[in-house]
């Protein structure tokens, strides 16, 4: 996913994006512990993906914070 299109989601988007992005790499963990994953380069891309989210999310409760002590 590209941080671009996550730059113009909603707070509300990005909260419903990373809960998706987490459930996903569950269900890849449970594929690789059964033996099941075929395409283990999804874990990692998954891992990103979370980390852009929380980077993005982060960035904006910096942000938000940092106006205000002004």
């Amino acid at each position: 996913m590209k941080a671009t299109k996550l730059h113009d989601m909603s707070d509300e988007e990005l909260g419903r994006e990373l809960g998706e992005l987490r459930r996903s790499l569950f269900n890849l963990r449970l594929q690789k512990a059964t033996g099941q994953l075929e395409k283990s380069h999804k874990l990692r891309e998954a891992r990103k993906d979370i980390a852009r989210v929380l980077t993005i999310i982060t960035e904006r409760q910096t942000a938000a914070t940092g106006e205000e002590a002004r």
